[in-house]
């Protein structure tokens, strides 16, 4: 019976020199592996490789066995130490070569060195260091300390201040900024996770500095927009005798809506896990108590910026069953024809890493049945709070398989999760964190094509509202994912009521 074969990921850190990657490839055809994968690009780090290989499991063991013996496995990303400082050398011949003795003695990698007998100082050699072993620089400091006159320009150990040379350990120090300490191997698995999309991106034209800068700007602006630096554009509005509706455009992601009656709070999307604390004191600001108040949350589909709080809440989550499926599967496009993206998967992963994604506990699923129709839209139940009731229409899986909208024909209220926007709406903060997301994944819509179908209907759907409401001088407001509440003029959405802005430092 035939030994299985599986797809195994590392990454190789070995000299830049004529021959290495030569002697790697020898390592794994030698227990017979095939690569599948290989990326490499001395501009963005002269010495790190990343390899996904075909091979069964004791082989793979064998290959990263003797990577290892010959130092070419990468089994930890730990901040290096970086050290930068002038030393006055005698012009003497020979005296480069004494110095340079002691940091390869000492395991130093020479980020940057610069001397010029003809310049303004022709005894002062300026070098700029790289050691893995804080202790390493001290013991380096005291042999040169006593053999030369030094002057420290910078000495730091926490791996803010390391170049290009180590360029991928500067990068997981980055993220262990944004989420904290973390094992190797996780780090490990994320870098070449990012590696794979950027590899991905730069074979369709682009530069692989911005999406490695793009993903760290990611996760910096959610950890920049929290605390006393959250903030909320907030709209309220009567929708009957009974309920309220409130929308609050959080930071970055999408709105969080809250209906209100007097016995019962309904959540429709929870924005990020990030947000919640912050979210949670807006909303006591705004009298709509805590986690516990709430007694329905509904989660329009499955990104983290829709339902990546919900975990906080004892209520209970309605959701179509692709949005379950899509959370369980941390991929965006599972159920698409996209489902096999490489940049949807690694998206998924990446932000709901950065926005600490915790997802409903208790979710129940709508039935994959319909119970007629609206417009091009199979109804698949009905949600009630006070006197309002919002059909539940199932999307066609263009945004993303699972994505669903509430409709009350009656009250002139549309609920279009992601497949509407107002985006002239939206701020430029706002709109330049969402220009992150179509960046990496270069669209946000799985399906493209059945996205304009969507939108199209319920624009046409809104449209159709307002003509069946004008008799009672009311208008179908459009509440989008993102963006104010809405309604059409002319074609065009346009912000409705009044929208105040709140932020946390202020209440």
């Amino acid at each position: 019976m035939p030994v299985p074969v599986k797809k195994f990921g590392f990454i190789a850190h070995m000299p830049d020199e004529p021959g290495s990657l030569e002697r790697a490839a020898q390592v794994i055809t030698k227990y017979d592996g095939n690569i599948n994968r290989i990326q490499y690009d001395r501009r963005i780090d002269p010495s790190t490789v990343f390899y996904e290989v075909t091979a069964t499991e004791e082989d793979y063991a064998k290959i990263t066995n003797d990577l290892a013996a010959i130092g070419y496995l990468q089994t930890s990303l730990q901040p290096l130490s970086f050290l930068k400082f002038f030393v006055h050398l005698p012009h003497t011949p020979g005296s480069l070569r004494r110095f340079l003795r002691y940091t390869t003695e000492s395991g130093a990698n020479i980020g940057f060195i610069d001397f010029d007998d003809t310049g303004r100082h022709p005894d002062r050699l300026t070098v700029s260091l790289n050691l893995e072993d804080p202790a390493t620089v001290e013991q380096l400091l005291d042999q040169l300390k006593s053999r030369y006159h030094l002057e420290i320009l910078e000495y730091d150990t926490t791996g803010k201040h390391l170049d290009d040379t180590v360029f991928y350990v500067r990068f997981a120090q980055e993220i262990r900024n944004l989420i904290g300490e973390s094992e190797n191997t996780f780090l490990l698995s994320f870098l070449a996770d990012t590696n794979h999309i950027v590899q991905e991106l730069m074979n369709r034209g682009n530069n692989p500095r911005q999406v490695f800068d793009s993903v760290l700007l990611t996760g910096r602006t959610l950890h920049a927009t929290t605390g006393r630096n959250f903030y909320a554009d907030v709209q309220k509005i009567a929708i009957t005798p009974q309920v309220d509706l409130f929308c609050f455009q959080l930071p970055c992601g999408g709105n969080t809506y809250v209906l209100t009656s007097e016995k019962e709070t309904l959540m429709i999307d929870t924005g990020y896990g990030i947000y919640h604390d912050d979210v949670m004191a807006m909303f006591s600001h705004f009298g709509l108590g805590n986690e516990d108040r709430f007694t329905q949350l509904v989660i329009s589909h499955a990104d983290a910026d829709h339902c990546g709080a919900g975990g906080f809440f004892s209520a209970g989550a309605l959701m179509h069953t692709g949005t379950r499926d899509i959370i369980k599967t941390n991929n965006r496009a599972y159920g698409s024809r996209s489902e096999h993206s490489v940049l949807e998967a690694f998206y998924t992963k990446m932000i709901n890493l950065f926005s600490r994604f915790r997802p409903p506990r208790k979710m129940t699923c709508l039935p994959q049945a319909g119970t007629g129709s609206r417009s091009i839209f199979p109804v698949l139940g009905s949600v009630t709070i006070g006197d309002l009731s919002l059909e539940v229409l199932e999307g066609l899986g263009g945004h993303t398989h699972g994505q669903i909208y509430l409709y009350s024909g009656q009250k002139g209220l549309l609920f279009t999760a992601d497949a509407v926007i107002n985006f002239s709406s939206l701020t430029p903060e706002r709109a330049a964190y969402n220009s992150l997301a179509d960046f990496l994944v270069t669209s946000v819509n799985v399906d493209s094509d059945l996205a304009r179908r969507e939108r199209k209907a319920l624009l046409e759907l809104a449209a159709e509202t307002d003509q069946h409401l004008a008799t009672e001088q009311k208008r179908c407001r459009i509440c989008g994912g993102h963006g104010s509440v809405s309604e059409l003029e002319n074609g065009k959405l346009v912000p409705t009521g009044n929208i105040t802005h709140y932020k946390i430092a202020d209440s």
